[in-house]
């Protein structure tokens, strides 16, 4: 939509964050209105307006200060075609992505608690950094705490947790949002604070928008005649059952239905070599990319990817290869983000790979 006001035309968004107002997207920097423009906005209207609409110049990041989920201390960075909403007051967490204006593509569980051991921990929803392989209680422990952070440059936020007590790990996340288009890089970093050695590895677990559907990709087709080894492997978890109706599995994509009729577990993983999982609602396509390494021991069998539903909960994860750290040292996991709008995906795996085609490189 387009508002046309003291002479100005501005393209308008609908800011759905958890606070009232609208977003503003504009071609000149607020200092390049005149005097007489602004005061063609009657009454002081432009200057009561300001505090109500977010105002981003084209090829730039605004960060601002929101509540979210009932946590007053969010950060909100968008350049006007996404937004990505980081809290500092649990986790670290990411729980907003999205195109401004419409739904969250991220899950939104606030009220989903796991009492464990070591205390009570909360889901929150959006996007998490935990150790693999999982184990309870330690895959478990409390991240209820404020966060340290900071700006980092025009267009990122640093998240730093306290060490976690009774585990001795601590985590980190950098997220920064590309000034143009929807390209979002999560960069994690876990470091040993515990005097003893551990091994671990980076999982990057994101809680998926109920409703959609998960994507991985198969890899390449090679006949028989000219290829003779496996391909990668598949992990099945005791739980998991590929005659459920909520796995498709095609000859090119495995994809994983959330059903909030079905409150069974699902669980897959795969060695992907692809670079590239998704996961698809309502015409809108998230695509994460991660890298593989081709000889690295990674969790789980030998899992870089994996996804999960129970209900209407769906998580689509990622995992680094895994490592042996003394006290004091770190490993990094990074992920790339993109998002897609009017994807139509169709009925058939012709129709999906089709869709595809364009967003997955």
């Amino acid at each position: 939509m387009v508002l046309t006001i003291g002479g100005l035309s501005f393209r308008v968004k609908q800011y759905n964050a958890g606070l009232a107002g609208w977003t503003l997207c504009y071609n000149l920097p607020v200092h390049l209105i005149s005097r007489r423009q602004r005061s063609d906005f009657s009454s002081g209207a432009f200057e009561r307006l300001l505090p109500r609409w977010q105002v981003v110049t084209p090829g730039s990041v605004e960060v601002e200060r929101v509540q979210y989920l009932n946590q007053p201390n969010c950060y909100r960075l968008s350049n006007g075609t996404v937004e990505v909403i980081v809290t500092t007051d649990v986790g670290p967490r990411v729980v907003r992505y999205g195109f401004v204006g419409s739904e969250n593509i991220l899950g939104e569980i606030p009220d989903l608690k796991i009492v464990t051991e070591l205390g009570e921990w909360r889901a929150w929803g959006g996007h998490r950094l935990w150790t693999a392989p999982e184990d309870l209680p330690r895959s478990y422990s409390p991240d209820n705490s404020p966060l340290e952070f900071k700006i980092s440059g025009d267009n990122a936020v640093w998240l730093l947790q306290p060490v976690e007590p009774k585990t001795g790990i601590q985590k980190e996340m950098t997220v920064t949002l590309s000034p143009e288009g929807s390209e979002v890089t999560v960069h994690h970093r876990i470091t040993n604070r515990h005097p003893g050695r551990v091994e671990l590895a980076p999982w990057a677990v994101t809680i998926m928008q109920a409703g959609g559907m998960t994507i991985l990709p198969q890899e390449p087709y090679r006949s028989h005649d000219d290829y003779l080894l496996p391909a990668r492997p598949l992990v099945l978890w005791h739980y998991t059952d590929l005659s459920d109706p909520r796995w498709t599995m095609g000859k090119k994509f495995i994809r994983l239905c959330s059903d909030s009729s079905m409150e069974t577990s699902q669980k897959i993983g795969i060695a992907n070599k692809q670079g590239w999982a998704a996961y698809w609602k309502n015409r809108t396509l998230f695509v994460k990319r991660v890298a593989y390494n081709e000889g690295a021991s990674y969790p789980d069998y030998g899992s870089n990817v994996e996804t999960y539903t129970a209900g209407s909960f769906i998580e689509l994860e990622t995992l680094g290869p895994l490592q042996s750290l003394q006290q004091g040292e770190s490993v990094e996991h990074v992920e790339t983000w993109s998002l897609y709008s009017d994807v139509d995906i169709g009925a058939t795996e012709a129709s999906l790979e089709a869709a595809l085609a364009g967003v997955r490189r």
